[in-house]
This record gives C-alpha cells, structure tokens and sequence, in this order.
C-alpha cells in the first residue's frame, strides 16, 4: 500500500483526512510565549479570534526530520510505501527536513515539493490520494505531483493589508493608504512565493477583479482538484463568494469543497479573504 503524509498548512480537516486515509502532521503555532498545535489545541476559529486580538504577528514552525522520520519509519516498517506533500519550499523548511528523512529508507519515502501552501497545498495531496486510488506506485505518484504541480493556480482576495504589513511586506504607509482607499488586494502564488497581481477599491470590486483573473487562467479544471478557502470568525464572506459567483461552479461541480484557513497563511492575509485553488484547464 501507498501511504499519503502531509501537513496542517494544507488546511484539510483531520476528519476528512482520517476517511482519505492521509497521515496529517500538525504545525506547532507560537503567540507570545504560548504554544498550540494546529488542529488539536486550536481551531481556525480560536486563531483568529487570538489573532485579532493580538498585536505580535504569531509564528508556526517547520516539521522536524526526526518527526518525518518516525512517521515514515511507522508505516515503512509495516510494509507501506510512502507519499508526503509537503508545504511549498519556499515558505518553510519542511520540505529539505522530509527529504533528509526520506534518505533513510531505501527509496520506499518519496517527497513531493507541493510549492504551495494552504489551498494550493490541499489541492495537490487530493491529487495524490487519486493516484492512490488508481492504484499507483509511492514513486508514480511522486513523478505525476512533480508533473503537474505547475498548472496550480491559486489566487486570494484579501480584505485588508494591515497583516501584510505586520508580516514586514509592505510598508505602515502603504498599508494606512490602502485602508483610506478600501483597497483590496488580490495575491496568487507564482512559482513558490506570493505575489500581489491586482487592486480593486471595494470589495464588489475586489470580487470582479478575483473572477476574471480565475477566467484568464483559462478557468478551472473540475476534473481534478479544486477547493475554496476562507478566513475569519465567519464564514459570511464565503457564502457571499458562492453566491456571486454561482455561474462559475454551477452544473460543474456536484460539491464545492470549502475549507476554513488555519494560521500557516492567515497570519499574513487575516480575516474575512477568500483563497481559490484550482488545476488550470487542460490547453492553458
């Protein structure tokens, strides 16, 4: 059997990964001086609600290889084969600390660079489970993620930029001017790392600008994997973007699977934004 590891910076549920079979490692999160494990002692909810209320940016560590170790080591010496999709590379070290885990067993471990986070992350170990499924090999699997990590697209519109500033990527004055204006910032992630792509004043607006970038990229491919991820105490923002965007998923998509977004990206994007990641339509 193939066995499918991954982190909590994908945002899967632990409910749904325990029915797909995927080993989910959690991501410690650190406010202050207090430490949580992502999923297990504290929701997406209980992080916003701290991040809202907090003032220090909080941070999330990185997988440890001796963590990857015992868990590869775990299924491997029960006869599996191994699979893990790993936060993008570019935003934590956890790929490099998979990779030196995986030398250990013989070529039975496989990492898969997912160059994403979140969403984007998500998308491609659901790609994974499906190639599981079909009855793939841990080292086919590995070779088809490495294939067509690069027709992921994922965009985000985001409500603010005051998280961004905390994060150090902008400047207070850019961000205090944006706030004036009501500017809404849509970032997708090109090649590892996020990149900002469009502005819109407003947040109807923000909406036209998030569709016809999704349009542009040719739309998205209900063959495979899409999610669509949301921030905040709230998940009105998610029924508003459903709502106006009806015509892009309905008759396409029986379920459109919806996720709330844990702290690996939302202490940079903060409440109330939308994430769409999908696999760019075949041609594109």
């Amino acid at each position: 059997m193939v066995k499918i590891i991954t982190d909590s910076a994908c945002d899967m549920t632990r409910e749904e990964a325990e029915a797909l079979g995927v080993e989910l490692l959690p991501i410690t999160i650190t406010f202050g001086g207090e430490e949580f494990i992502d999923g297990v002692t504290m929701s997406p909810r209980e992080f916003y609600e701290k991040l809202i209320e907090c003032d220090k940016v909080p941070r999330t560590s990185q997988i440890t290889p001796f963590t990857y170790g015992e868990v590869f080591g775990k299924y491997i010496d029960a006869g599996d084969e191994v699979v893990c999709v790993t936060i993008g590379s570019k935003f934590s070290g956890s790929y490099q600390n998979a990779c030196a885990a995986a030398q250990d067993f013989g070529g039975r471990a496989y990492v898969a660079d997912s160059m994403n986070v979140s969403m984007g992350e998500l998308v491609m170990v659901k790609l994974a489970v499906s190639l599981r499924d079909m009855g793939m090999s841990a080292g086919s699997i590995c070779e088809e993620l490495r294939r067509q990590v690069g027709e992921v697209r994922v965009l985000a519109l985001l409500d603010t930029l005051e998280y961004i500033k905390r994060g150090g990527r902008i400047s207070p004055t850019v961000a205090f001017a944006g706030g004036l204006l009501n500017i809404k910032p849509v970032v997708e992630v090109v090649d590892g790392e996020v990149k900002l792509v469009g502005k819109a004043r407003g947040s109807k607006n923000g909406g036209n600008l998030l569709r016809g970038l999704i349009e542009k990229t040719g739309g998205v491919d209900f063959d495979r994997p899409f999610a669509i991820g949301w921030t905040g105490l709230s998940d009105a923002i998610l029924k508003k973007y459903l709502a106006d965007n009806a015509s892009l998923y309905s008759g396409r998509a029986e379920d459109i699977p919806t996720y709330a977004i844990g702290p690996t990206i939302g202490t940079h994007v903060g409440p109330d934004c939308i994430c769409v990641a999908f696999f760019s339509s075949p041609g594109v």
